[in-house]
């Protein structure tokens, strides 16, 4: 029961940095360990800051092509958010984000990033792991995180939804639409089709 894509279904590069930067700070919702390669094209006096979501804070140096990378993780992506928020906040011109993670997250941080005056050529977006996705209910706007399959139950209204393959950069989510609006009841077969 899945459709075609759509024209909005994000696409994503490979993991490279922008050598014009003056500044270059990762953020990722996992144990990110970027290879030297990651750094190909930078100086290796330039500044590198990794932030991190892991089950414990803390901060360290981590190697990066002859120079340091200051490594910093977080307890949950609620804190690395508000962190970054709170960096962008005060940040100067100069610096290069890299989003990597789940879509979800990485959208969060475009989010943030634009919000904070940040222009698209200014951070990246990297989508590693899991292809699930976070949809939107078109009925009720709840929000249901973590979704693998082609039908949902929406976290809010209970609606078992389609996860269409629309995506909105505003609401860095899917749409999902009601699947048994016309007929209660008459729901397709549910397929993992997001692993």
């Amino acid at each position: 029961m899945s459709a075609p894509p759509m024209f909005s279904r994000p696409t994503y590069e490979a993991l490279a940095v922008d050598p014009a930067g003056r500044r270059h700070l990762f953020v990722a919702d996992h144990r990110f360990e970027p290879s030297p390669e990651t750094f190909a094209g930078l100086p290796a006096d330039a500044p590198v800051e990794i932030w991190r979501t892991l089950a414990e804070a803390r901060v360290a140096a981590a190697p990066h092509e002859g120079g340091g990378a200051v490594l910093r993780d977080f307890r949950s992506r609620a804190q690395i958010l508000d962190a970054l928020d709170h960096r962008l906040s005060r940040e100067r011109v100069g610096l290069r984000l890299y989003a990597v993670g789940l879509e979800s997250f990485i959208w969060d941080v475009a989010k943030i990033a634009a919000d904070k005056g940040l222009d698209r050529d200014e951070y990246r977006l990297f989508h590693v792991g899991s292809q699930s996705r976070r949809v939107y209910c078109v009925h009720c706007r709840a929000v249901t995180e973590n979704v693998s399959t082609n039908i949902a139950t929406c976290s809010g209204c209970g609606a078992h939804l389609f996860v269409r393959d629309h995506f909105s950069r505003r609401l860095a989510a899917f749409a999902g639409v009601q699947v048994d609006a016309e007929v209660p009841g008459e729901i397709p077969a549910i397929e993992e089709v997001y692993p």
